[in-house]
C-alpha cells in the first residue's frame, strides 16, 4: 500500500491528540480543531502516528453508519509498519478474534447474541441488585468520613453488577474485579492479569454448560447463534470492559459535576430529578467515552473536505462532536431531554442495545444511593485540583477525594 498520506501536505497542520492541553482541556482544544480544520482534523497520535479525527456530528454518523466505507478490522491501517512494539495505544488497535474487529454477518450473529443475552436481564432486579452493591462498597467506607470515590465506588460498582449479570459468584467477583482493573490500566502485569480474567471467563463457562442458570452466560451458551468457547470469552471479556470504563467513569463525571456545579447543590441531599439531568448533561459535555480509534477506510474517499486513503485510521471524536455548532447552536441549556449524542457510539458497531439502559441503572442507582447516604459529601480539594486520566479514548478522574460525617453501615439491606 502506498503511504504517501503520510506526507507533510497531507497532514500539513497536524494537531497532537495527547499531551497535557489534550487531557486538561480537550473542549477548547476541539474548538480550535474545528476552527481551523472543518469537521475532520488531521492529527497525530502518540509518536506522532498520522491519523484523522472526525468532529463533525453529521460526518461522524456517515463514518459509523457506512460498514462498507469505514471498516472496523484494523489490520486494513496502512501506517503498521510505523507502530513500535511498545507502542502505548496498541492495545486499542491489534486485531483481535472479538466482536469488537468483526465485519458484516459474523458481527450481526455475535453482537446479535450478546443484545439478546442482555435483553434477557430483569431490569427491576438489576435496580435492586444495584441498590445493594452501592450499599455494601458505602459501608466499607461511611464510618472513616472520607473515600476516594473513583477507587471505593465508581470503579468496582459496574465490575460487581456486571459479574452477578453474568452468573459470577461473590466469591470470584471480587478476583475478577481486580483482574479487570489492572489490566485495564496497562503497565506491569497488565497481561498476566488479562490472562487471568480470560481463565475466570473459560471456567465460568464450563460450569454453567454444566449447570445453566438465570444468567447471561447460560443464555449465550443455548443461543442459536451457537458461538464458539473462543468467541464466547472474547466477547463476554469485550462486553464487560468496555461497560466496566465507560459505566465507572459516567458516575464519577456525574458526581463532580454534582460537587462541583452550584446548579445542583440546592439539590444535593435529594434531588432524584438532578441526578438524570446530571447524568444526560455528562453524556453531551464529558461523555466517559471521549473518543475512539474507531475505523479504517476500505477504499480512497473524501470525507468533510478532506482526502481519505485507503488504510487511513480514523479516530471518533465522540465528545467532540456532540459540541458541534453545527447540531448545537446552544450551550446546553437546550440539551435536556435531548438523548441524541454520540456518547454511546451509533451503527453497527455502537454499544449493543441494551446495553446503555442497563449502564443508566447501573450509574443513576450509583449517584442516588451515594448522595442519599452521604447528604453532606463534599470534595476534599478544591474542584480545580482534580487530575484527569492521560487517556486518549476515556475521559475519567485519576481520584475524587471527599470527605463527609461518619455515617452508619446498612449491612446491604436498604
Amino acid at each position: 500500500m502506498t503511504n504517501d498520506h503520510h506526507s507533510p501536505d497531507a497532514h500539513a497542520g497536524a494537531m497532537k491528540l495527547y499531551g497535557p492541553r489534550f487531557h486538561q482541556d480537550p473542549a477548547g482544544l476541539y474548538r480550535e480543531m474545528r476552527q481551523r480544520h472543518g469537521p475532520v482534523v488531521p492529527i497525530l497520535l502518540e509518536g506522532d502516528i498520522p491519523a484523522w479525527l472526525v468532529i463533525g456530528y453529521r460526518e461522524l454518523r456517515h463514518v459509523v453508519s457506512n460498514a462498507r466505507l469505514f471498516g472496523r478490522d484494523s489490520r486494513r491501517w496502512n501506517a503498521w509498519d510505523r507502530i513500535p512494539p511498545d507502542w502505548p495505544l496498541l492495545a486499542f488497535v491489534s486485531y483481535q478474534p472479538s466482536m469488537l474487529f468483526t465485519e458484516g454477518a459474523d458481527h450481526q450473529r455475535r453482537a446479535g447474541a450478546i443484545s439478546d443475552a442482555l435483553a434477557a436481564v430483569d431490569q427491576f432486579e438489576l435496580r435492586s441488585q444495584c441498590e445493594r452493591t452501592a450499599d455494601r462498597l458505602i459501608d466499607a467506607f461511611t464510618g472513616s468520613g472520607k473515600a476516594d470515590l473513583m477507587a471505593h465506588y465508581a470503579h468496582p460498582m459496574p465490575l460487581l453488577v456486571v459479574a452477578t449479570i453474568f452468573g459470577l459468584s461473590d466469591a470470584d467477583a471480587p478476583h475478577l474485579v481486580e483482574d479487570v482493573s489492572a489490566s485495564l490500566n496497562g503497565g506491569e502485569g497488565a497481561m498476566e492479569a488479562f490472562q487471568r480474567v480470560q481463565a475466570t471467563m473459560q471456567r465460568l463457562l464450563v460450569a454453567k454448560g454444566e449447570r445453566p442458570g438465570p444468567d447471561m452466560c447460560s443464555r449465550l451458551l443455548a443461543h442459536p447463534a451457537k458461538l464458539t468457547e473462543d468467541e464466547l470469552i472474547q466477547d463476554l471479556i469485550v462486553t464487560m470492559t468496555a461497560g466496566q470504563d465507560t459505566t465507572a467513569n459516567w458516575i464519577g463525571n456525574t458526581l463532580r459535576l454534582m460537587l462541583t456545579d452550584e446548579r445542583f447543590a440546592v439539590t444535593l441531599s435529594g434531588g432524584r430529578r438532578s441526578a438524570g439531568q446530571a447524568l444526560n448533561e455528562v453524556l453531551w459535555e464529558d461523555p466517559p467515552g471521549q473518543s475512539t480509534i474507531g475505523r479504517w477506510a476500505v477504499q480512497d474517499t473524501h470525507l468533510g473536505g478532506q482526502r481519505i486513503r485507503a488504510g487511513d485510521a480514523l479516530v471518533l471524536g465522540l465528545a467532540a462532536a456532540n459540541a458541534d455548532p453545527q447540531v448545537r447552536p446552544d450551550s446546553y441549556g437546550g440539551s435536556a431531554g435531548n438523548h441524541a449524542h454520540m456518547a454511546f457510539g451509533h451503527g453497527e458497531h455502537g454499544c449493543p442495545h441494551p446495553a446503555p439502559e442497563i449502564a443508566e441503572i447501573i450509574a443513576h442507582t450509583a449517584v442516588e444511593v451515594l448522595l442519599d447516604r452521604l447528604p453532606d459529601v463534599m470534595l476534599s480539594v478544591p474542584a480545580d485540583a482534580l487530575v484527569w486520566r492521560t487517556s486518549l479514548q476515556m475521559r475519567g478522574l485519576s481520584s475524587l477525594p471527599v470527605e463527609f460525617t461518619p455515617g452508619y453501615v446498612v449491612g446491604g439491606v436498604r
